[in-house]
């Protein structure tokens, strides 16, 4: 479960990207996150990304984090099956 949320996360920041003509390197700039740290979050090889790096990258959309995590797929998430590993 934690790996869908993750890919729901990656989604929400490609989708951004896209609407902000944004690439990776253009977001590292914007929100001062390396690329190599991006580069792990939407490979997913970093799966829990930390509050501190999702706002800065919220920060750098223009978006407040509660807008950054507000969309459907994450609102239709079932956080019931999630268990603490």
């Amino acid at each position: 479960m934690k790996d869908q949320l993750s890919s729901l996360v990656v989604d929400r920041i490609r989708t951004l990207c896209r609407q902000r003509s944004f690439s990776i390197y253009k977001l590292s700039q914007m929100s001062g996150i390396t690329r190599s740290t991006l580069n792990n979050i939407m490979g997913q090889k970093t799966r829990d990304a930390r509050l501190s790096t999702l706002l800065k990258v919220a920060n750098a959309f223009g978006l407040t984090v509660a807008e950054f995590l507000d969309f459907p797929a994450l609102n239709d998430y079932s956080f019931e099956d999630d268990t603490d590993e």
